[in-house]
């Protein structure tokens, strides 16, 4: 018998493909728009300079400032330039740092989005924004963040460095396992996750390989708006609140951390709920999920445990205070020895 759930569709229209870039600005005028506000990254500026001069008569005005973790003084300085130039559209491209300001600025205006994703980081198909405030990132979920229109062109991604398509796509991967153990998850929601672990299990260490086959990169695409599917329709758990943790506290890159982080997440609830994580442990062929999924990042050569992506190691007692103080709801009691132990292993590197 299928347990009771809840299941709200979300209200984002969609186009996927290869050169969907072209339909930028007929969408924009579709939403009302006359005036666009490019947001995009200082990495991400040369593609953003592209749009610009596509959108011509259509751009009010661009902020090429766009960083990780959303920090609050960055988004001011946007919303200051964004009413200067009286802009009516807000139009992201580039990854999470880009589409986390566009819907910081939403949240303020609650002018409509219309955003470009370049990596695998999801938060394109979520109403939900994390925003870092004196190093306190703090996340909500609320419909006016929304993008309304995200168009996923494949070949934004054929230039990807292996590193950030190793690194965003573990990020994407996170989103649909936790999905699997949500407290709130429905049968519809684990489907789609499953079908995305399976496509970013194969795709990731092809990409390697093949970094332009538009094939795969496509696959592994199609599988990134999955998991972000899975990220706005149901709740996240203890890798979520370690990694807003070990970002918003410490500075932490956000989709390294993930890669880096998983494993060890999924080793602490895996006792609890082996027949909920079972896909994920067949999908990497091994006997467990995290031992896959360490795999998985071996072969993908991502940064091997938090030292190697900066954390200090005497700030790990620290950031399993933080991390027990509110902690999200998980499947495994969250305390403080525990959590300890798993930031020391995580933090050395070494095999769950």
């Amino acid at each position: 018998m299928i347990r009771p759930f809840n299941f709200s569709g979300l209200p984002s229209r969609v186009l996927f493909g290869s050169g969907t870039i072209a339909n930028v600005a007929q969408e924009i005028r579709n939403l009302g728009g006359q005036r666009a506000f490019v947001i995009s990254t200082a990495g991400r500026l040369q593609q953003a300079s592209m749009l610009c001069v596509q959108l011509h008569g259509m751009l009010a005005g661009s902020f090429p400032g766009a960083v990780m973790h959303t920090p609050a003084d960055v988004t001011e300085r946007a919303l200051e330039e964004l009413t200067e130039v009286r802009g009516d559209c807000l139009v992201a491209i580039g990854g999470g740092s880009a589409i986390g300001l566009s819907k910081a600025l939403a949240l303020r205006t609650d002018l409509p989005q219309l955003v470009l994703p370049t990596t695998y980081a999801g938060s394109e198909a979520t109403s939900i924004l994390g925003e870092t405030t004196a190093g306190q990132k703090t996340t909500l979920r609320d419909a006016r963040v929304l993008p309304e229109t995200v168009i996923y062109d494949v070949n934004l991604t054929l230039e990807l460095p292996d590193q950030v398509t190793a690194t965003s796509g573990l990020n994407a991967m996170a989103h649909a396992v936790e999905a699997l153990y949500a407290q709130d998850r429905n049968p519809l929601i684990s489907t789609l996750a499953c079908r995305a672990l399976d496509l970013l299990v194969a795709g990731l260490p092809e990409l390697r390989r093949t970094p332009r086959d538009q094939q795969v990169r496509g696959d592994v695409l199609y599988a990134a708006w999955l998991c972000g599917l899975s990220l706005h329709s149901v709740g996240m758990s203890l890798h979520h609140k370690v990694c807003h943790v070990l970002g918003g506290a410490f500075q932490l890159p956000h989709a390294e951390t993930h890669a880096v982080m998983l494993p060890y997440s999924v080793q602490y609830n895996e006792a609890a709920v082996p027949d909920l994580l079972a896909p994920l442990a067949y999908a990497t062929q091994r006997q467990s999920a995290a031992q896959g999924l360490y795999a998985l990042g071996q072969t993908l050569a991502i940064p091997r445990g938090l030292k190697a992506i900066g954390m200090a190691y005497d700030s790990l007692d620290r950031a399993a205070s933080l991390i027990t103080e509110k902690p999200y709801w998980n499947p495994t009691l969250v305390s403080y020895e525990p959590i300890r132990a798993m930031l020391e292993h995580a933090w050395h590197g070494t095999a769950p």
